[in-house]
């Protein structure tokens, strides 16, 4: 009974997914594999929410005083720093106050969730660059994300399970006409990416069948 929830649980997760990307999918009746791979993902599902879990409540200090955000999102597990407390203004060096916190998630990431590739994502906001040096926020958004990355490699995390993108001003999750929002908008987020089911059509028949696919980056994925 409890391995039947679970597998509904994951084909509701992989129908909303499919939902999203716009794709029809239909189950091959009594499949094996279908269910297997199912059941995988609702695994996967479990350790990362299982993960959330525990860094809520090691961070629960942070997360409090709104320096840390955890969320499920489309993209996977999304661990959110505020800019201001890894770095100083226009800096892209962490800050030696920083690295408790940070070394509270290098250990989850390392001893809960090692099956998983880690994405970090560097995010500014659209204040212009006038005396730090860098060329563009492109630079800065950057530097940050590899400074972390950096960090979590120091820790033991591999080098093939990360990756770092640079997103400058233009992936703002507030408003950038205050203080408040532009803060906000000044962060870095470390996203922790699942290997999802990829649904490939087959031309012969009305039936589809599910493969996964590892997520490297971008919105692309079956987590809401």
């Amino acid at each position: 009974m409890k391995r039947m929830n679970r597998l509904m649980y994951g084909i509701c997760v992989l129908i909303i997914g499919i939902g999203l990307s716009g794709c029809t999918v239909i189950f091959q009746k009594g499949r094996r594999s279908d269910l297997e791979k199912i059941d995988k993902l609702s695994n996967q599902l479990d350790e990362l929410a299982s993960a959330r879990n525990l860094l809520a409540e090691r961070l629960k200090q942070e997360i409090a005083d709104k320096d840390v955000r955890l969320d499920m999102a489309e993209k996977g597990l999304v661990i959110t720093f505020v800019a201001d407390i890894l770095f100083d203004s226009g800096k892209a060096k962490l800050r030696s106050e920083a690295i408790p916190t940070l070394e509270k998630v290098a250990v989850v990431l390392k001893d809960n969730l090692n099956d998983f590739n880690i994405g970090i994502e560097g995010h500014t906001d659209t204040q212009p660059i006038k005396y730090s040096g860098w060329e563009s926020n492109w630079e800065l958004s950057s530097a940050r994300a590899l400074s972390v990355l950096h960090y979590l490699g120091e820790k033991d995390i591999a080098g093939k399970r990360m990756s770092a993108d640079a997103y400058g001003e233009f992936h703002p999750v507030a408003s950038n006409d205050n203080k408040e929002g532009m803060k906000m908008n000044r962060r870095v987020e470390i996203v922790v990416l699942p290997k999802v089911a990829k649904v490939r059509k087959q031309e012969e028949n009305t039936s589809a069948v599910i493969e996964e696919e590892p997520v490297t980056k971008g919105p692309k994925s079956y987590f809401k």
